[in-house]
This record gives structure tokens, sequence and C-alpha cells, in this order.
């Protein structure tokens, strides 16, 4: 590989692991880091958490140390972001015109708010995503401040937890019949949830917004089917992400919600890889196609995308990554744990505790285990990433409950 030059784009979790992986593998060429905001990559869990309550700075975000970053030797080019990909070319233009060559890229451009249909430009309307974002929206939150939160996600939620600790009213609004519905289903959303109005929180589901209160410059408030207006200094719109893939338009690439790859996160260009929030791969583990949008993927998918994009620079085959998903969340005195993939019918039965406090489930269908979700029970869940990993079967995994 003497003289190649690999690319990656996205600056942030996955696309520091990848930077990383590359160099434990041994490449010791060129490697340029393109990324669309001005700071050094960041950890992104703490900005609804600990940033967000103040307790942490913005310097204590960063994921790695100065000294740490810059051991690393690469050509950083932040606050430039990617706009066009040639991959007959293999050249990458970023927003200032200029252009870069690569004989290797990886594409971690992770994944952007998504926004409401004709969301007003109004003092007061929030996003939570990026460091930006979470240090304008800290300035806001003061005790007595009315934050609403549109939508019941774990973002939305973790947010609400943290407004409601600083001694604001919070008001939760979900479109869904129950919290949490796509990552845990509708019972066990609910129950995970039920936290947030045992300490204070508003929550309420089945609800549409329809628009919003203002005083022509500053939000006052949300309105919803029927009329009512929730009263409100600040909207935080939490209805979940989409991938940053718009830049990738007429490069080539197959895309579909995500850059499409193979089992080996290889997109359907043979030197371009995938991964994190972006990436939309087959994973042999569970047989079937998915994006996930959690921390652990980002990091573990990252690195394995450097690594095969190595192998088949050196002529070598690449590696199936097959994972098992896992995310966490921490909201109010509750650790939220989730190992998995759940579906809408899958079959759910509560392990230990109950539902009106700590708890674990397990998540069955096709007769397989698919998922354990815990709510303060680290112990009994954990364990079963490596069931899920080996395919145990539901009965098994049952049987094993039991014991």
């Amino acid at each position: 590989m003497s003289g190649s030059r690999i690319v990656v784009v996205g600056a942030s979790l996955a696309g520091l692991r990848a930077c990383e992986s590359l160099r434990q593998e041994g490449y010791d060429g060129p490697i340029v880091l393109i990324g669309d905001e001005p700071h050094a990559p960041y950890d992104r869990p703490p900005l609804s958490k600990s940033l967000l309550a103040g307790e942490w700075d913005a310097e204590r975000v960063r994921l790695r140390k100065p000294e740490e970053f810059d051991a690393l030797g690469l050509d950083v080019r932040l606050g430039n972001p990617a706009t066009a990909l040639d991959t007959d070319r293999a050249v990458v233009t970023v927003a200032d015109g200029s252009t870069i060559t690569y004989d290797g890229l990886v594409i971690a451009t992770g994944s952007v708010a998504r926004r409401l249909p004709d969301q007003p430009a109004l003092t007061g309307m929030a996003e939570l995503r990026t460091l930006a974002d979470s240090l304008s929206l800290r300035d806001r939150l003061t005790a007595g401040h009315r934050l609403v939160v549109i939508g019941a996600g774990f973002i939305g939620l973790e947010a609400a937890a943290t407004a409601h600790e600083l001694g604001c009213s919070v008001t939760v609004l979900e479109g869904a019949p129950a919290p949490l519905m796509r990552a845990l289903g509708a019972e066990m959303g609910a129950a995970v949830a039920s936290v947030h109005t045992r300490h204070g929180v508003t929550l309420r589901c089945g609800v549409a917004v329809e628009g919003f209160a203002d005083d022509g410059h500053q939000v006052t408030g949300v309105v919803l089917a029927g009329g009512e207006s929730v009263p409100a200094d600040t909207v935080l719109v939490g209805v979940g992400v989409r991938p940053a893939i718009d830049w990738l338009e007429g490069s080539g690439l197959a895309l579909g919600d995500g850059v499409l790859c193979d089992e080996t996160l290889r997109s359907s260009a043979e030197r371009v890889f995938a991964a994190g929030d972006c990436a939309r791969w087959t994973n042999p583990l569970f047989g079937e196609e998915m994006r996930v949008e959690h921390w652990t993927n980002a990091a573990e998918q990252g690195a394995a995308a450097a690594a095969n994009l190595l192998a088949v620079m050196r002529g070598d085959t690449p590696t199936p990554y097959q994972a098992v998903p896992f995310f966490w969340s921490d909201q109010f005195d509750s650790r939220i744990q989730f190992i998995g993939r759940a579906h809408g019918d899958d079959e759910v039965r509560v392990i230990a505790g109950d539902l009106d406090g700590d708890f674990a489930a397990l998540y069955g269908f096709g007769g397989r285990l698919r998922g354990a979700l815990g709510v303060n029970m680290p112990k009994v869940v954990m364990p079963y990433r490596r069931l899920l990993n080996e395919r145990i079967s539901w009965a098994d995994a049952l049987a094993r409950a039991k014991r």
C-alpha cells in the first residue's frame, strides 16, 4: 500500500475509531480526517446528561486527550464538511471547494436531527444533537423554566430528566400510544418511562402537534390537535435522527436509509466502507439488514470497517461484521440497558423484579432469544449478550432465566 491515502469522513466516535484501527492494524500512510464541526472528536451521551446539567465542561467530552489525538498523525480538516463524493474518480469534495483523492474511504458521517414539518425558526426552538446544541440549551434551563419536549425517545427523555433535576417544569409530548415504542415495544416502553411520572414530569402520549404559539419572535407554546396550547419557554424537538447522507447523492453509492453495505460493511464501491449511524448493513447474526444509532455500535463498527478496508487494499478477504446491538440510557436514578433487537411482534417475559421498579425482561421472536432489557439490573442483563451471540433458542433462554 505504499503511496496510498485513506480518507475518513466524519470526526466523531466511529470516525475516530476508524483512524485508531488503521494505525493499530499497521497502516502508516496518510490519513485525512474530515469533520463538519470545528471540534475534535467528542462523546455524545453527555450532551443530554452531564454536559447539559452543567456538571461537565466542554473540554471533558473530548474522546481523547490532545496528545493522544495528535499521536495518530492525522491530516485533520475540521469545520469543512464533505459536500460530494465521486466514486469513479475516488475524490471527496469539501465545503471550501477543495478536493481530496483517496485509495480507501471510510464514511462515518453519523446522523442529523429530524425536524418537524414546517418547524418554525423561533427563539426557544431547540434540538439536541451537537455540542453547540447542548451548550445553547443548557444556558436556557434555569429553575422555573418551562420545557416542552416533543418526542419520548431516549434523547428526549434523558433531556427531560436532566431539565427536571435543574428545577424546570417539564412536559413530554409523544404521538405514539406509548413512549419508547420503536426501541422497546409498548408495554416495556411505558414501564421504563414511568420513572418520569414518578419524578413529576408530565408525560402525554397519543397527542398530535399541530403548530406553535409565539409572540412574533419567541416560542410560547405547543399547539395540539383540537386547539390546546401547552405553555413553553423552550421547545426541544426530539423526534429522532436520520442518516447524514445527503452529501452522497449522485456519488454512485447505493443508498437507502443509510449507506447500503454488505456483511463486511463494504458499500457498493470496492474500497468504500461505512460505519456508525449512517451505515445500513446486513447483520449475519440476526439475518437482517439494520442500521444502529448507538454508541457501542459506532465504536465497534468504526474499528471493523477500517480493518476490513485494509484487508481489501491488501488483497485479503474482509471479515463479516456480526454484532449484538447494545445501548444504555441514564434517566433519573434508572440505568436502562437493552441488548439485541426488538420487533413489534416479540414475546416479552419479565424474568426479575417488577414493572413498577427495577426489572429485567427477555424478548423472543421466531424461536430465538432476540433481546434482553434491564432497569438497574446489569448483572442479570449483560450475560445475555454472549448468549445472543451464540444464537440461543427462546426455550433455552427462558430455562436459563429460571435457574
